[in-house]
C-alpha cells in the first residue's frame, strides 16, 4: 500500500493484479488472497489487521466483506482525524494584536501629571484592546 493512498484505490490495484495473475493460469484460494491483501496494509492499518486476524478465520473470511471492513475503517479514520484536528485548532488561542504605546516626555513635563481624563481613555482604551 502506497503511503496516504486510499483504500479504494489500493483495491482497485490489488484486484488488476490478481486478475492478471489469473490471465497467466495462476489461481488463488479466498483465504490467500485475504492473507495477501491483509499484508499488503501499511502501518496505519495495524490495529485493524490484528483483530481481523485474530477473531476471524481468514480461509473462510470473504474477501468482498474484508473490503468492505477496510473501506468502513478507513471512512471512520478519515473523520476521527479530521475531529482531532479541529480540536487542536480549537485549542490554540487565536494570536493576539499587540499595541505598543511609546511614552515620550516633553521638556519639564512628567507622565504623571496626566490628567484623570487622559487617564480614564488610557484605561478604556486598553480595556477594549484586551477585550473586556
Amino acid at each position: 500500500m502506497k503511503q496516504d493512498e486510499p483504500i479504494v484505490d489500493m483495491i482497485t490495484r490489488f484486484t488488476d493484479i490478481i486478475n492478471g495473475l489469473k490471465d497467466f493460469d495462476r489461481k488463488f484460494t479466498n483465504g490467500e488472497l485475504v492473507s495477501k491483501m491483509l499484508r499488503s496494509l501499511s502501518e496505519d492499518w495495524n490495529s485493524l489487521r490484528m483483530l481481523i486476524e485474530n477473531t476471524k478465520d481468514v480461509n473462510t473470511y470473504p474477501l468482498e466483506e474484508l473490503y468492505g471492513t477496510l473501506m468502513i475503517y478507513e471512512l471512520n479514520n478519515v473523520e476521527t482525524k479530521e475531529k482531532t484536528r479541529r480540536s487542536k485548532e480549537e485549542m490554540k488561542e487565536p494570536s493576539k494584536k499587540q499595541i505598543v504605546l511609546k511614552s515620550t516626555n516633553d521638556e519639564g513635563s512628567s507622565n504623571t501629571n496626566m490628567s484623570d481624563e487622559e487617564l480614564d481613555d488610557l484605561v478604556l482604551l486598553v480595556k477594549k484592546l484586551r477585550g473586556f
